[in-house]
């Protein structure tokens, strides 16, 4: 299940069983929980949207889904009280409401936990790319030549091999059919490429 799916199966449910009515879904895809809420377009277009049509109640799946930063999390709830909007996790739907010294203490714990399990992630992530670029020399970005067409590389280098130009093995690559994602013959300059 993708993680929006599971999101709105969660909000979907906790709905239903209080009787709350859906009036809008906004969702930021790709959006990192570190962002503050204002720079979310989803987020953005959800607050015009409730500005003028009297809802006064935000469901999301989870605390962390809302803000795993908990300088994010604590200003964004802040920010949205300051707006008469309450903000209810489907997961813990007292997590905001309650503002004893111990729920505050508990968001704030429970924040800090989800800020360290996204910099430990990012940190292992990291980790684990550099020892792949370590081990080959390259992690990530765009495929080279050899890596996403070696029979054409090889076709190229046989035909250099035989004393042929750039723009005379661009011309037979594309008369056996080898051409670009686009159509096109290859240009002599990723020709040279190739045989690099």
């Amino acid at each position: 299940m993708r993680p929006d799916d599971r999101q709105r199966a969660a909000i979907a449910a906790f709905a239903k069983a209080h009787g709350d009515v859906i009036i809008a879904e906004f969702y930021d895809a790709a959006v990192s929980g570190a962002d503050p809420i204002a720079d979310r377009p989803g987020f953005k277009a959800m607050l015009d949207r409730i500005a003028g049509n009297g809802v006064r109640c935000i469901l999301v799946e989870s605390p962390d889904r809302f803000a795993r930063d908990l300088t994010v999390q604590l200003t964004g709830h802040d920010y949205l009280k300051g707006l008469g909007v309450t903000l209810i996790p489907a997961s813990a739907p007292d997590f905001f409401t309650e503002d004893t010294p111990t729920a505050v203490l508990v968001r704030q714990v429970l924040g800090a936990i989800a800020q360290f399990e996204k910099t430990s992630l990012v940190a292992k992530l990291k980790a684990a790319r550099d020892r792949k670029k370590a081990a080959t020399g390259k992690c990530g970005g765009r495929k080279t030549y050899a890596e996403a067409r070696p029979d054409v590389v090889l076709l190229a280098k046989q035909m250099h091999d035989q004393g042929m130009s750039l723009r005379k093995i661009s011309a037979e690559l594309a008369a056996r059919g080898h051409v670009t994602a686009g159509g096109r013959p290859y240009v002599a300059s990723a020709v040279q490429t190739m045989l690099g």
